[in-house]
């Protein structure tokens, strides 16, 4: 631990002051571990984080805008009601992080225009209820990822520089949970979405274009110009066949 901060115990509150100086001590070959610490509520934006270990650490109500989370382990986070705006999460590790309420907008996931399978970031078992946000995550791990009641519909009134939107190209959501979600324009072309619940959820104009939901359940969904062209719908429950147009 940096000198200065060594009287802090895991359960201690770090401020924003001291994990700055943790970050900014680091030696160039060294890697910054805040894993179990509380830094709820601090002001981060900018930092970078990359290759940090952040597991089980509280980032409840932190501001993260654009800090660099590049292969940084947030595994067990607890990132709730977090601002993870223009945050780069390449590679990053989400897995069972807490990101209820969280604000995930216009996140960085590529150094290139469009996301690759080598940078992909993990979201296994994540809670992203209630969440808001436009992210690419094209490629990614997201088995068993809540995403129920979260807020992703594109906004169509607001679209000058192009359509922006979610994406969940190519992602294995087998098994994620999209209850009542929000998800007008989103798209999950060729997606692994095995035994995923959309019931309830708003699905107009959603693209699954070569997608796999095998048993997956629309069940009340909103499903008014979706798009299923050579998805498998073996065993789909609530999908009639004017919404699998």
């Amino acid at each position: 631990m940096l000198a200065g901060t060594s009287h802090l115990y895991a359960g201690d509150h770090m401020t924003a002051a001291e994990v700055r100086a943790v970050v900014m001590s680091a030696s160039a070959a060294g890697k910054v571990d805040l894993s179990g610490r509380n830094m709820s509520g601090d002001d981060l934006r900018g930092l970078d984080l990359s290759g940090a270990d952040l597991s089980r650490a509280n980032l409840a109500g932190s501001n993260m805008y654009g800090v660099k989370l590049v292969g940084t382990n947030l595994t067990g986070a607890d990132l709730s009601g977090a601002d993870l705006t223009f945050a780069w999460i390449i590679r990053a590790d989400f897995t069972r992080a807490n990101l209820h309420r969280a604000v995930l907008q216009t996140m960085v996931t590529s150094t290139a225009l469009s996301n690759t399978q080598a940078e992909a970031a993990t979201f296994v078992s994540a809670d992203l209820s209630e969440a808001s946000m436009t992210v690419h995550f094209s490629f990614d791990n997201m088995r068993g990822a809540d995403f129920s009641h979260a807020m992703m519909s594109a906004d169509m009134s607001n679209q000058s520089m192009g359509l922006l939107r979610t994406e969940f190209d190519s992602a294995d959501l087998i098994g994620a949970n999209f209850t009542d979600a929000g998800l007008g324009h989103v798209t999950f072309r060729f997606a692994m979405l095995n035994r995923a619940n959309f019931a309830g959820a708003d699905l107009r104009d959603a693209d699954f274009t070569g997608a796999y939901l095998t048993g997956a359940d629309f069940t009340g969904a909103k499903l008014d110009g979706a798009k299923f062209d050579g998805a498998t719908l073996n065993d789909v429950t609530g999908l009639t066949p004017r919404g699998a147009q």
